[in-house]
């Protein structure tokens, strides 16, 4: 069973976003809500990671000071299997450990890179694939320093058709793959193959996320293992290619096990790691790679009883497959974290009705139709927040970070607003006394605008 814990309760009807004064918001695609470059989000409970409950873990992370920063690195590079998963994050998930909810929030903003380079310019010459070559797109996206290089660009074809619209189903950029430099190594205590996917933008992979009915996945050419059953339009985008064209494109799969393959084997010897993330659509992806590689056996070395981890960080995914490709995902040893926000529909979908709630009665017996039940993999880290004025903010993958980064303003942010309250009652109060204050109006209207300008 999922281990889940909950984050600040926005019960508040808005999430508040300060207005930054010098740069003016970014917009991301995807329906992201704009989202200054710092935010805040107004919470009527404190946030789960700012308890004072007891860690398990190395707990030097809570400072931000650069000593901190430092030790952060040492501990890292010595429990790093743990923050992969190799325990299930037992310990480190209720409450989230500082250390997690870093390495969380690194990987997060690897996938936010995808939206900021992806080109949404109909009129320009890369209109729906990246924006820069890979040399260069970490740097001009704000990542220079992550540590990472770019060894590939990952493109998908849809295999779907629009017959009132004239735009053909052709690959579009989706993700790219990174490797760890040598600095990085020595601070993350081993050599990170990383692989992150955008989620929905084009029509065509919007017709493809609905496309909810169950197939059997059939990656394995040596074993098809009927039972285990995703959803078919992920494994449309996932398996199809555009071999019909005569420059055409090798399907998402064949290119990521490529890209993984020739990475692991140039790696031999070296301790490796395969982190895999995404956001919504490109969380289903990820899923589908870490079960295809270890399926294949991809991260096996010559021993068997020693294997490459493969984990998934997935934010506001779905659900990708059926209880038997969640119980094949777990015995191949596939970790998952999946970030979810309660509020968003996506990570509800598919299986609205016939989901993992709904294949066992009693909590004791199986139901027959329990192999056509959709299931989520792994384990559930969620998240609370909402948005009246922006209901799109539910799914957006700026706040899910932005939630993790500043955790300890929540509870100020909250603080500040019930003084302001407080403030303004204090000063209508003077009306029962009939004490006639020319500076009441004044104070009044300025307690409204400060009140204002923290719910926009």
């Amino acid at each position: 069973m999922a281990s889940k814990v909950l984050m600040p309760s926005l019960n508040l009807n808005y999430v508040a976003f300060p207005a930054a004064t010098d740069n003016l918001p970014q917009s991301h695609s995807f329906g992201q809500v704009c989202l200054p470059k710092k935010t805040g989000i107004s919470s009527s409970r404190e946030s789960v990671i700012a308890n004072n409950s007891v860690v398990t873990r190395p707990e030097a992370m809570a400072s931000t000071a650069p000593t901190a920063v430092a030790k952060s690195s040492s501990i890292l590079a010595h429990f790093w299997r743990e923050v992969q998963g190799s325990n299930n994050w037992e310990d480190l998930v209720e409450p989230l450990h500082p250390l997690l909810r870093k390495e969380i929030i690194r990987y997060g903003e690897f996938v936010a890179a995808c939206y900021k380079a992806f080109d949404l310019d109909p009129n320009s010459k890369r209109y729906l694939n990246c924006k820069f070559g890979k040399k260069r797109m970490l740097k001009e996206v704000g990542m220079e320093n992550s540590g990472y290089q770019l060894t590939k660009y990952i493109y998908a074809t849809p295999d779907v058709n629009i017959p009132t619209q004239n735009e053909a189903s052709c690959g579009r950029w989706i993700g790219y793959v990174a490797v760890s430099s040598d600095d990085a190594v020595k601070k993350l205590g081993r050599r990170d193959v990383l692989i992150t996917f955008r989620g929905t933008v084009t029509n065509h992979e919007w017709i493809a996320n609905f496309m909810s009915s169950l197939t059997p996945a059939r990656l394995d050419p040596h074993n098809p293992r009927p039972e285990v059953k995703v959803e078919s339009g992920f494994l449309s985008l996932y398996t199809s290619d555009e071999t019909d064209s005569k420059f055409g494109l090798e399907s998402c799969r064949e290119q990521l096990l490529s890209e993984v393959s020739r990475l692991i084997n140039k790696f031999k010897g070296e301790e490796l790691s395969i982190t895999l993330a995404g956001h919504s659509m490109g969380s289903a992806l990820a899923l589908l790679l870490a079960y295809d590689i270890t399926e294949l056996g991809l991260n096996k070395t010559h021993s068997d009883q020693d294997q490459t981890p493969v984990t998934v960080f997935s934010f506001g995914g779905p659900r990708v497959g059926n209880s038997g490709f969640k119980q094949r995902c777990e015995e191949l040893g596939v970790k998952v974290l999946r970030i979810v926000n309660t509020n968003d529909p996506i990570t509800k979908l598919p299986g609205v009705l016939f989901n993992e709630n709904f294949r066992v009665f009693g909590r004791r017996y199986e139901l027959p139709w329990s192999c056509s039940c959709y299931a989520h993999v792994g384990v559930e880290l969620a998240l609370v927040f909402f948005n009246v004025q922006n209901p799109s903010c539910v799914h957006d993958l700026e706040t899910y970070i932005s939630l993790l980064k500043w955790p300890k303003r929540v509870q100020i942010q909250k603080e500040g607003i019930v003084l302001l309250n407080k403030a303004r009652e204090l000063i209508l109060s003077a009306q029962n006394y009939n004490i006639n204050l020319q500076w009441k109006e004044a104070a009044i209207n300025m307690v409204n605008m400060v009140i204002q300008s923290q719910r926009t």
